[in-house]
């Protein structure tokens, strides 16, 4: 998995290439999100998937805004990864791709509809 400081760079390689403002409003939000893809409960993996790690790391980092900026991009970013340490990635145009980052990232979608999208997107 991805860590705090592995995601801090990939933001700010996001921001310089895209613009916008470089910095974390909340490191915990960050490593809370970082962590949600491991968690576990009664020694079972909560998101055993790398479908369903990577719906939880999306959903975290767009949801809790642990960056000053450019939230959506870097966990887009840091969703395509994960699903790539599970050899899969995203296969969807430029529209359906932002269409759904706006729609989790207004609430508009609960994990399981991420995790469905991800699912019909994914290769």
């Amino acid at each position: 998995m991805i860590n705090p400081d592995q995601a801090i760079g990939i933001h700010d390689i996001l921001i310089e290439k895209f613009g916008g403002s470089h910095g974390i409003k909340d490191r915990g939000a960050l490593e809370a999100a970082l962590n949600r893809p491991l968690a576990t409960f009664d020694q079972k993996e909560l998101y055993p998937s790398p479908i369903d790690k990577a719906a939880a790391v999306l959903e975290s980092i767009l949801i809790n805004h642990p960056f000053i900026d450019g939230n959506k991009r870097t966990g887009y970013v840091l969703m395509r990864l994960t699903l790539m340490e599970g050899g899969l990635d995203i296969h969807a145009n430029q529209d359906e791709k932002y269409e759904f980052v706006i729609q989790v990232s207004e609430g508009k979608v609960d994990i399981d509809n991420i995790k469905d999208w991800i699912s019909r997107h994914s290769k």
